[in-house]
């Protein structure tokens, strides 16, 4: 093995190149799109972290993974030893190897990204879960070293305690796999059949294959963690029932923000006109892809408009061109603005998605079969910041075209459902039927009850939602051995 103090620190300014599916053939494929790093390329990419004293990477990560600890680890090809210093601070690895928004966290503050760019971090995280995949024993060995003598995540037994947490989304999943290990009992109620939330409905299967998520999941039900499927709460069972005669001694809310906006223009409810949240949990969750194998029709149309210029915009759009439509994306601002990840607006581009920007619908056209067959739309021009520190769209007057489409997707955001609100007495919650909780603690205005992740803050990400499950594990342990 060899020594820490002498590795040596690859000088180079770029990153070690990931592999990737080619773009003509991956535009008709649901499969994977990144490749991963081969052993060597992690080495390699991990041998570019300079290890500097202050570690400004862990303070940029919302669950607070001890970076540049398994990077060195990564370095001296210690892959078990590196997939344990991660798995003990981070739930759900795979996944936030794959989706996490590093370039705004961790990898955003990364001393290298100085002179040229960050360190890979996100690509090195995806590197070690997967090869505990491949490599299940010797994962579960090193993990089960690293953890020995170690107390609780929370710094509490919590044996003989009840936890019900509503909702499986990754708030849930981390908060619930964070309690299993201080020994709590804890039931994860899910409202659809499968685990998951927004990472098995939300996020398309070529950017977060559904059997990764399935295996975290089934490391935290390893953990002693039970899962009711098919289970609405608010409807099923109420919270006060949870705390009351079902017995639970507290419940964590994360149920996400799983609710559509709309656009609130004429002519959006013609056939073939619909939410992204539709079309991505029919593909994904319900594998329409695959119809007639699954029996699931899903409509492609072929000339598709997808309004947005977020993830779910872009994970809409390079869906519905692996359905076979032509795509173009219309957004009112421009590129530089717009809100989804770097590399996610390069993939679509790189996959012949059309980029319409300064553009904002106005009315959607139809046939007389009641279809959509158009789309009315105005230039747009950027005035002065708004509250958000993004340049305010204006609508440039008599500047109205119309976009041919028999497919529109619209990807404008996305809202709390009210149904938890509305069946709480006493659960404080905001015009926006957001849940109140305390920052810290997750608590909310009714003792026992916590509340994190989207339905808290709104539609996020997920390492954000991580980062609240883990403070609500805190935040119940404390109450819990408190009371």
């Amino acid at each position: 093995m060899a020594d820490a103090k002498k590795l040596q620190v690859n000088r180079q300014k770029e990153k070690t190149p990931m592999p990737e599916l080619d773009p003509t053939i991956r535009s008709q494929t649901f499969d994977e799109v990144s490749q991963g790093y081969s052993a060597e390329e992690a080495v390699n990419e991990a041998l570019r972290c300079i290890h500097c004293p202050n570690k400004p990477c862990v303070s940029g990560c919302p669950v607070g993974v001890p970076i540049s600890d398994f990077i060195r680890e990564v370095g001296e090809g210690n892959f078990g030893r590196a997939y344990a210093v991660v798995k003990e601070t981070n739930t759900l690895p795979a996944i936030c190897g794959r989706v996490c928004p590093q370039e705004n966290q961790c990898e955003g503050v990364c001393t290298r990204g100085k002179n040229g760019e960050p360190v890979g971090i996100g690509r090195l995280e995806r590197f070690v879960a997967d090869w505990a995949f491949a490599n299940p024993e010797q994962a579960a060995a090193a993990l089960e070293e690293y953890r020995s003598g170690s107390e609780c995540a929370t710094g509490h037994d919590l044996s003989g305690k009840r936890v019900a947490v509503v909702g499986s989304g990754p708030a849930s999943l981390t908060c619930a796999g964070e309690l299993a290990k201080c020994h709590a009992e804890v039931t994860v109620f899910e409202a659809l059949h499968r685990v998951g939330g927004v990472l098995t409905y939300g996020i398309p299967e070529f950017r977060l294959p559904k059997d990764l998520v399935a295996k975290e999941v089934s490391a935290i039900a390893d953990l002693g963690v039970s899962f009711e499927v098919n289970a609405l709460v608010g409807k099923l069972y109420d919270i006060d029932e949870l705390m009351g005669e079902m017995g639970f001694d507290a419940v964590f809310v994360g149920t996400g923000a799983g609710l559509p906006s709309y656009l609130g223009i004429e002519g959006e409810g013609l056939n073939g006109s619909m939410v992204a949240s539709e079309l991505l949990t029919r593909v994904n969750l319900m594998k329409a892809y695959k119809f007639p194998e699954y029996a699931t029709p899903v409509y492609a149309g072929k000339k598709c408009v997808v309004v947005g210029g977020g993830n779910v915009a872009m994970d809409a759009a390079r869906t519905a061109r692996r359905l076979g439509a032509e795509v173009t994306i219309v957004y009112r601002r421009g590129k530089e603005e717009m809100p989804a990840r770097a590399e996610e607006i390069h993939h679509a581009e790189q996959e012949g998605i059309a980029f319409q920007m300064l553009t904002n619908p106005v009315r959607v056209l139809g046939n007389e079969e009641g279809w959509v067959s158009g789309l009315e739309c105005v230039r747009m021009e950027l005035g002065e910041p708004d509250a958000s520190g993004r340049r305010r769209p204006m609508e440039i007057a008599g500047s109205n075209f119309v976009i041919d489409i028999d497919m529109l997707v619209i990807a404008v955001g996305s809202k709390s459902n009210p149904l938890i609100a509305d069946t709480t007495p006493g659960l404080e919650t905001t015009p926006r039927h957001l849940i109140v909780a305390d920052d810290e603690t997750c608590m909310t205005s009714i003792p026992g009850v916590f509340a994190g992740g989207d339905a808290v803050i709104g539609a996020a990400t997920v390492i954000l939602a991580m980062g609240a499950g883990k403070r609500a594990a805190k935040g119940i342990a404390e109450y819990l051995s408190a009371v």
